[in-house]
């Protein structure tokens, strides 16, 4: 499933019906007076966390949100009808952001959280609420008050609770492949990942999702290659398995190319633990796999796994330590897919 993960939308809260302006004239009432009721509500902008949904798709092609109006009043003191509440659903994990994509407005993260984002204007007094003992007939009445509008950004920031880094080809996408149920697409070039991919790992009868991210190289922080436009996607990870290719770049500086990435984008992926998974090893000797692993641990890794995405060997330890990581107990109820990128995303109300 393709899916996007920022965009772009127009919200609109309803505005306030107008209150009305009427008397009381009826054939054997001899005294009347004023009976205009007051307008309806507008309805409210509403944002809800939908289980299920990974992707921000259906705003690439609807991108106006306006909630509904509110009824004028009318007389015999009938009050106007509030306009419907307008309910944007949205991915778990999706953060709602100013025009300027500086501010977050709106993080959520809960299963069915549901937040008034934009509040509807209320409805203007009807001639029967002015009337006093020196105004006995007011001819007078308010208008609805506005609603509020204001573009924002989507982004979603995927929910996985272990996220796969590494060089470019350090066979990422074979791994995921491997333990999950994902389709990654493998090639023998640099960048065949161009786009997260999640995939669900069963492991011991338990369950947790996976997100692999395109490969970073040196400079990706200032943009080099895909740059680290989709490190927020491994934000909320609780754990990260860091893939070193033992066939390719010199393991060592493969490891610190990718660290010094981690540091440079912050979000606090650099304190997140990382488990140092040495990747094809079915294709070197075992000599030189203890080699590596010890000029890995030199380099300050605490631990090497030595593994092959292609076979599955050394998978069993690699996946016990990631559950060491995780709660008893993982969501699991997330579809696996691709993220597309979008085309060209103030504290909870700005007003």
């Amino acid at each position: 499933m393709h899916f996007l993960d920022q965009a772009k939308i127009f919200i609109s809260s309803g505005m306030g019906g107008g209150g009305a302006v009427s008397f009381r004239r009826e054939k054997y009432v001899e005294y009347g007076g004023p009976d205009g009721g007051n307008g309806g509500k507008g309805g409210d902008i509403v944002f809800e966390a939908v289980p299920g949904l990974n992707t921000l798709i259906d705003f690439r092609y609807t991108q106006h949100f306006k909630a509904q109006r509110g009824m004028g009043g009318a007389g015999k003191n009938r009050f106007g009808a509030g306009g419907e509440d307008l309910v944007i659903r949205v991915p778990i994990g999706t953060q709602v952001l100013d025009d300027d994509r500086e501010t977050v407005l709106l993080d959520l993260t809960e299963p069915g959280q549901r937040v008034v984002f934009l509040r509807g204007g209320d409805g203007g007094r009807g001639n029967a609420s002015f009337k006093s003992s020196t105004n006995r007939a007011p001819r007078q009445c308010g208008p609805g008050w506005p609603g509020q509008e204001m573009y924002v950004w989507l982004r979603l920031k995927l929910l996985a609770d272990a996220g796969l880094v590494g060089l470019p080809n350090a066979g990422k996408s074979t791994f995921i492949n491997q333990i999950t149920n994902a389709k990654a697409k493998v090639g023998a070039y640099a960048f065949t990942t161009t786009r997260p991919q999640l995939g669900v790992v069963r492991h011991h009868n338990r369950e947790f999702v996976l997100a692999d991210i395109p490969g970073l190289i040196a400079g990706a922080a200032e943009g080099a290659g895909i740059g680290d436009r989709f490190l927020g996607h491994i934000e909320r990870c609780r754990v990260l398995i860091h893939l070193v290719d033992i066939h390719g770049t010199d393991p060592a500086e493969a490891l610190a190319i990718v660290e010094e990435e981690l540091g440079n984008y912050g979000a606090g992926l650099d304190e997140k633990p990382r488990l140092i998974a040495l990747n094809k090893i079915d294709l070197v000797d075992g000599e030189l796999v203890r080699a590596f692993s010890a000029e890995l641990i030199a380099a300050g890794a605490e631990r090497v796994f030595p593994i092959s995405g292609a076979t599955g060997k050394g998978m069993d330890a690699l996946l016990d330590a990631v559950l060491s990581y995780l709660p008893d107990a993982t969501v699991t109820e997330r579809p696996t897919g691709a993220v597309e990128d979008a085309a060209t995303a103030k504290p909870w109300s700005p007003f």
